[in-house]
């Protein structure tokens, strides 16, 4: 579905150069080439054979179209700087490029370098801000389209929308919402663009913070923490990011998502998974418990039903060595690898 906004008439149309990756990347490319924006060059990155990719190709977006796609290691040679600087683009915009573009880059485009950021800057400058919202506990996000400086995520403000965030909303489900807003923020403010580059608003630094990229092990849960804290690592990294776990003795839990019950736990005071009435709990530290719809034991996806099989209805405590000395706990450990 096409992001809802005005549509600017062919005499209006400008010329830019893209950089974009991931959905925000492509939904808004497609966003400008549906509004007849000139677009001769669009800077992406091959798609990996090994990533877990969630959205669509920006490359095959943009081939499709009949437009020229690069895909350098590094986009701010001289050499591609030259190539910028000779197709006179009007603006040069960045949706969700992983490059930093340095100010020779930035210097090229006529009116302007924005880039459309996935929150609502100052708040969560820098990598991975869907996930870190989540992570702490964040009830609403969203998109900023803003002027692109040598330092990241800190030019003036164009524009933004608010995303918000539900508590069982995964990185997965809040990112998609922040695609579809920031294109539809782009299509409003298309026409504004193609009169020329709007008045930004500065950007306060001290009201936000910076956020650095995230790593798989990064998703590592002390099963000392609170509920809430363990349901939202759990959100915040659930798949098809790399998702959150626990290791019990030489084996490793992953938990396959999290839903909110503020419910008390069955055992207060011991952390366990178990089921009742045909789900799967894990009773937190805190004394509240929360349901999980599914879990990876060294790999192997158990259901609550799998789980009742397994263990024979016993709750699984979530201590060192809890998982050794049993006959049905060897069945897990034997399907490592």
């Amino acid at each position: 579905m096409r992001p809802s906004g005005p549509t600017l008439a062919r005499s209006l149309v400008f010329r830019a150069v893209v950089f974009a990756y991931s959905e925000v990347g492509l939904r808004c490319l497609d966003t400008l080439l549906e509004q007849h924006v000139s677009v001769p060059l669009v800077f992406s990155y091959e798609d990996s054979p090994g990533e877990n990719a969630w959205f669509g190709s920006v490359a095959q977006l943009a081939r499709g179209r009949g437009i020229e796609v690069a895909a350098p290691r590094d986009p701010n040679t001289p050499e591609w700087v030259k190539r910028v600087a000779g197709l006179a683009p009007d603006y040069l915009f960045s949706f969700y490029y992983r490059s930093l573009l340095d100010e020779r880059l930035l210097a090229t485009p006529r009116w302007g370098a924005l880039n459309m950021h996935g929150s609502l800057l100052p708040r969560y400058r820098g990598r991975a801000p869907v996930n870190w919202a989540i992570l702490n506990g964040e009830t609403r996000t969203g998109v900023t389209l803003h002027y692109m400086v040598a330092k990241p995520d800190a030019g003036p403000i164009i524009a933004q929308q608010e995303v918000p965030i539900g508590i069982d909303d995964t990185a997965l489900s809040v990112s998609l919402a922040v695609a579809e807003a920031a294109a539809a923020l782009l299509a409003r403010q298309l026409p504004v663009l193609a009169a020329g580059p709007p008045v930004g608003r500065p950007m306060d630094l001290k009201q936000g913070s910076y956020f650095g990229g995230r790593r798989p092990e990064d998703g590592r849960i002390d099963l000392a923490w609170p509920a809430a804290r363990v349901h939202n690592l759990i959100r915040a990294v659930a798949p098809p990011f790399p998702g959150a776990f626990a290791e019990v003795g030489s084996h490793r839990i992953l938990f396959g998502g999290s839903q909110w019950t503020g419910e008390r736990a069955r055992q207060p005071g011991i952390v366990s998974l178990y089921t009742a009435a045909g789900r799967l709990y894990l009773d937190c530290s805190d004394g509240l418990r929360l349901a999980i719809p599914r879990v990876l034991i060294d790999g192997r996806p158990l259901e609550a039903e799998d789980f009742e099989r397994l263990y024979r209805g016993a709750p699984l405590p979530l201590a060192a060595a809890s998982l050794k000395g049993r006959s049905d706990h060897e069945e897990v450990a034997d399907t490592r690898g």
